[in-house]
């Protein structure tokens, strides 16, 4: 059986109607972030390029770091239970 990881504050840290979208990529759905939540991430990136980052969006980029590990997981288990691997 297959265990997810715990993600306890995915919920409050995807606020943004539509944060998550659905690609078909040949064939099977993956989930990515939305263009809304990639520019985001840009901007902080950005920041952090030539400033210090403030403590909350230190957080910030580590939310989006987590979320970004928590889909890869959840798609590489969907891409395999499609193409029958587990």
């Amino acid at each position: 059986m297959l265990i997810l990881p715990k993600r306890e504050n995915l919920r409050d840290t995807l606020p943004i109607e539509g944060a998550i979208r659905i690609e078909l990529v040949e064939g099977i759905p993956i989930f990515k972030a939305s263009t809304a939540v990639k520019n985001l991430l840009q901007e902080v990136l950005d920041k952090q390029q030539t400033l210090p980052l403030h403590p909350g969006e230190e957080q910030e980029l580590h939310l989006y770091e987590e979320i970004d590990d928590y889909l890869s997981f959840v798609n590489r288990i969907i891409r395999n239970i499609l193409l029958g691997r587990i």
